[in-house]
């Protein structure tokens, strides 16, 4: 049987895998699992989403299932994810929840968890949760049944808090920011605006129906443009609930998460603030990463693909940067997740501090061409294990030495098998990824 929970949370098509059956029950599951039932204390969950239409419906459901299971509910309404974390820590909740299928399209949704504190839950609790769904258990009536009350200044508090971490007003900076349709629209104009940017706002018109479409950190053609055609020093692009940050400089280049963190690094252990000269980022890095920290006397630790897993190494290292290749960045000092518009605003503040403009920031680090093809199999797990895979990756290996990488990995939610290649040239990488991809489809 397959993992109900993925890489970030439950995941699915609205109202066909993802129900408000299953909203419901997932919700009063995770009620049970995380409170202490032997404390009397009645316990408060915090509930976001963001704006596609599916997500009026789920929250209905999630709403339901906390309450009936006892817990009190704060609604903040449709926040970014990084939001909906840092309230569940400011206001003290004991569970947040945040609906939300990211950068998918609009049909899917998804549910996202929190613990006390704001920080992703670890696979075995997630487990438990799963197995806890059809049990039998005894509900609340009369007044143990569970409040709800909305929260009006969650957006207010969560703009305060963005602001109070950025280290340098962006006066004089002008920026194109792609909203996604999605959350981001409810706030991130607005922070940079009062973090002292020009802005140029773009895709930040959610009507439900419209997030991630042809919009976003998922489709950057049209930011590209917009940089470019607004003479903008550089653009921001979010996804559906904005815990993604990429970038594009001022000639309509991409610089993508990588960069984003190698910018980062640079500048905090400039300034004496990346705890033990380390950055944390996953296996999907490119090689070019690893090569400009290890220039820069910056130690590189991986981990397995997922921000949370990048979080779990930050905090049991207790260090102060890490990310993702797709943009999220974590900054455990400032946020306990991803957090896109944070991550923004400490990248316009370097090159505000700097004077540089962001290509050049972005230009210490080379990326190394990669290919990524994924592959359709009949069992995941069998076909990256079959010796003549094993054997094949290592000859790759071999033949690309220390001027490329291969690595094969099972999808966390579909039977596919992303293979991945980076050498000095893109048609080594093809070449190698081409070869790798048609014997990892042969296995039976």
């Amino acid at each position: 049987m397959s993992r109900l929970f993925g890489t970030d949370g439950v995941r699915g098509l609205a109202n066909a895998d993802l129900t408000p059956e299953l909203a419901l029950s997932l919700a009063a599951a995770a009620a049970r699992v995380l409170y202490d039932r032997d404390d009397s204390r009645r316990r408060v969950a915090l509930v976001g989403r963001d704006p596609r239409a599916s997500g009026e419906m789920l929250e209905a459901a999630v709403t339901a299932g906390l309450t009936a299971a006892g817990a009190d509910v704060l609604r903040v309404g449709v926040l970014p994810t990084p939001a909906v974390a840092h309230l569940v820590s400011v206001l003290g909740a004991d569970l947040g929840v945040m609906i939300s299928a990211s950068h998918n399209p609009m049909p899917d949704n998804g549910i996202k968890l929190f613990a006390a504190g704001g920080h992703k839950l670890p696979d075995a609790v997630e487990d438990e949760i799963a197995a806890r769904l059809d049990e039998t258990v005894e509900r609340p009536t009369g007044a143990a049944i569970g409040r709800v009350r909305e929260v009006p200044d969650a957006a207010q508090r969560y703009l305060d808090h963005l602001l109070s971490a950025t280290p340098e007003p962006l006066d004089g900076l002008r920026v194109v920011v792609d909203c996604a349709n999605g959350a981001a629209a409810t706030v991130a104009p607005d922070a940079y605006r009062r973090a002292g940017a020009e802005v140029v706002a773009l895709h930040a018109s959610p009507d439900g129906l419209n997030i991630n479409d042809g919009a976003g950190s998922t489709h950057l053609d049209g930011l590209q443009a917009a940089v470019v055609a607004h003479g903008a020093d550089l653009g921001i692009a979010h996804d559906g609930d904005a815990d993604r940050c990429l970038a594009v400089d001022a000639a309509g280049q991409v610089v993508d998460g990588d960069q984003i963190m190698a910018v980062l690094a640079l500048g905090m252990k400039e300034a004496g603030e990346l705890r033990d000269d380390t950055l944390v980022a996953t296996v999907m890095s490119n090689l070019g990463l690893h090569l400009a920290m290890r220039e820069h006397g910056i130690k590189l630790r991986t981990t397995a693909v997922g921000d949370r897993y990048v979080l779990e190494e930050l905090r049991s290292g207790g260090l102060s940067l890490g990310g993702e290749q797709s943009g999220h960045v974590v900054l455990p000092d400032h946020a306990t997740t991803g957090d896109g518009l944070l991550t923004a605003l400490r990248l316009m503040a370097r090159v505000v501090e700097t004077g540089k403009p962001l290509a050049e920031l972005a230009a210490t680090m080379s990326r190394l061409p990669q290919t990524l093809v994924n592959v359709r199999v009949a069992d995941k797990a069998t076909a990256v294990t079959a010796p003549e895979v094993l054997q094949a990756v290592s000859a790759a290996e071999a033949e690309l030495g220390d001027a490329g990488r291969v690595l094969l990995r099972p999808s966390g939610t579909e039977q596919l098998v992303r293979v991945m290649v980076e050498a000095r040239s893109e048609e080594t990488a093809q070449q190698v990824a081409g070869r790798l991809a048609e014997l990892v489809a042969a296995i039976r």
